[in-house]
């Protein structure tokens, strides 16, 4: 997935209100960049990091830049939430998931559940539709280690409950984390952070919904899907 404009390196001032960053552009200037990202970015937002935005012409826009990245020293992080979906479709689309790559047909944001959307319902001919929940893992406490959440999410929850569902129904149901990091080998839950969504989880695993775990390879061109990430969560 390329980002539809070049990015331009930032140095962040503070981010506030959730959705709002205030940066440094190189040449001095500060301006304001939407932040595509509801949770915590722990870790992520601290005064004085390399960043980098998307700018954007778009006249319907109010701001002109988007925080896409954090620069580490050793990589990059994602932090637009909406980028593991479209790096994903195009994935799925070329069949390169290889858990995954016997369905031909992709369909995003379908209706399913209690009032809810699937991520992407995959179909293929004498298969089982695969309904796919997609999380976007930003979150490392120690070297190597991606967790997911980083904040409580009650709605993460409920995703993992309506997948539970669908593999009663006879379905199969995929809780993909995408993890939007290059600088983790590893995976696993911060159950400290959010035990009512570890809770669901194992309710979810238990149901039989399968859990898969992918890299990214992220640069200031784009973001693309790599390759499966070990997955380390104790207990049934």
């Amino acid at each position: 997935m390329r980002f539809q404009t070049e990015l331009v390196p930032a140095t962040l001032i503070r981010r506030y209100k959730r959705f709002l960053a205030d940066c440094t552009l190189a040449d001095g200037r500060e301006v304001v960049a939407h932040c595509a990202n509801p949770g915590s970015m722990m870790g992520l937002a601290e005064p004085g990091m390399r960043i980098w935005l998307e700018p954007n012409d778009d006249p319907r826009k109010k701001l002109k830049f988007g925080w896409r990245l954090v620069e580490l020293e050793d990589g990059f992080v994602g932090v637009d939430t909406s980028v593991p979906n479209r790096a994903l479709r195009a994935a799925l689309e070329a069949q390169a998931v290889a858990e995954l790559d016997a369905y031909d047909e992709v369909k995003p944001e379908q209706k399913y559940g209690e009032g809810s959307r699937i991520d992407f319902l995959l179909r293929g001919a004498g298969l089982p539709d695969a309904y796919v929940e997609v999380k976007s893992v930003t979150l490392s406490r120690q070297t190597g280690l991606a967790e997911f959440p980083d904040s409580v999410t009650a709605r993460g929850a409920k995703h993992l409950d309506e997948l539970a569902r669908m593999a009663h129904a006879g379905h199969r149901a995929v809780m993909l984390y995408l993890v939007q990091r290059t600088d983790c080998d590893r995976f696993t839950l911060a159950h400290d952070i959010d035990p009512t969504y570890a809770q669901a989880f194992r309710r979810a695993r238990a149901a039989g919904v399968e859990t898969l775990c992918l890299g990214t390879h992220i640069s200031p061109s784009g973001v693309d899907v790599a390759t499966p990430i070990l997955i380390e969560i104790d207990g049934p």
